[in-house]
């Protein structure tokens, strides 16, 4: 995910069907890594087996991932962001343990032949995550599943995303504004800025939805207020109210015969 910007929006590069082809294998190779994280999503795994996994999975298929030194205040030192309860985004991983009754996000990309893909799923942690905390998760899924559904009968995002966010609100949680999806491809983070909600700020950087434009669409939902805050590790984002958030993710391509979802585990 990227942080919202004011600055005027830059002109999406659109993706050839070769190109998408290509950022379909990086797709593959994300999904993967997400399945595995999945699978290690027990309770007693350490948060830092997962990102290690993973990174092994990188390297195997001499893939670049695309988080670890990724610059910011200091470099960011994993390949995967992982988050647990009221993280939202950033998360570092390291020797934490999960626990039943924790809500755990995993999110991480990585470049593949030239081209990047992006992705991120919420899991549940053993039997005893409380319902509400459920619903949280099914309704930030949903609100992915509606853009993606979406995105492939209108014209312009805005139309995508106000869906998003009175879908989320109708649910009674709420959707975080400081970090957006985002345009992929050659690089992680392109144009344009990827909003899930609609307000006249980002109505104003709002582009049309064409044959090409391949999106990194990732709602990121909190159970109370919208309000996030940055930990002292400079990295790790947090509810503002402590209360959970889900995150979610897929990277999508709009083409010529409907939309496809790159990071989907064939």
């Amino acid at each position: 995910m990227m942080q919202k910007s004011q600055q005027q929006q830059q002109k999406p590069i659109l993706k050839t069907a070769e190109q998408i082809a290509k950022m379909r294998e990086a797709g593959k190779l994300v999904a993967e890594a997400l399945h595995i994280a999945r699978t290690l999503a027990v309770p007693g795994t350490r948060t830092l087996d997962i990102d290690q996994a993973i990174d092994a999975l990188f390297t195997k298929h001499a893939a670049e991932p695309l988080f670890k030194g990724y610059p910011g205040k200091r470099p960011f030192p994993a390949s995967t962001c992982i988050c647990l309860n009221e993280q939202v985004v950033h998360g570092i991983p390291g020797p934490r343990v999960l626990r039943p009754g924790d809500l755990l996000k995993v999110d991480t990309a990585c470049k593949l032949d030239g081209f990047c893909a992006d992705a991120a799923i919420c899991v549940p942690i053993g039997d005893t995550v409380r319902p509400d905390i459920l619903k949280l998760v099914k309704t930030a899924e949903e609100a992915l599943a509606l853009a993606i559904k979406e995105v492939g009968k209108r014209k312009r995002w805005s139309e995508v995303s106000v869906q998003m966010q009175q879908h989320v609100e109708k649910a009674g949680f709420s959707i975080v504004e400081r970090f957006v999806g985002h345009g992929i491809g050659r690089s992680m983070h392109e144009a344009p800025q990827v909003p899930n909600y609609s307000n006249r700020e980002m109505r104003e950087v709002d582009f049309d939805i064409v044959p090409g434009l391949v999106l990194a669409i990732e709602p990121m939902v909190n159970f109370g207020k919208k309000d996030v805050q940055e930990l002292p590790d400079q990295w790790t984002v947090i509810t503002r109210d402590r209360l959970p958030s889900a995150h979610v993710e897929h990277t999508v391509a709009i083409t010529e015969n409907g939309v496809q979802i790159l990071t989907a585990r064939s």
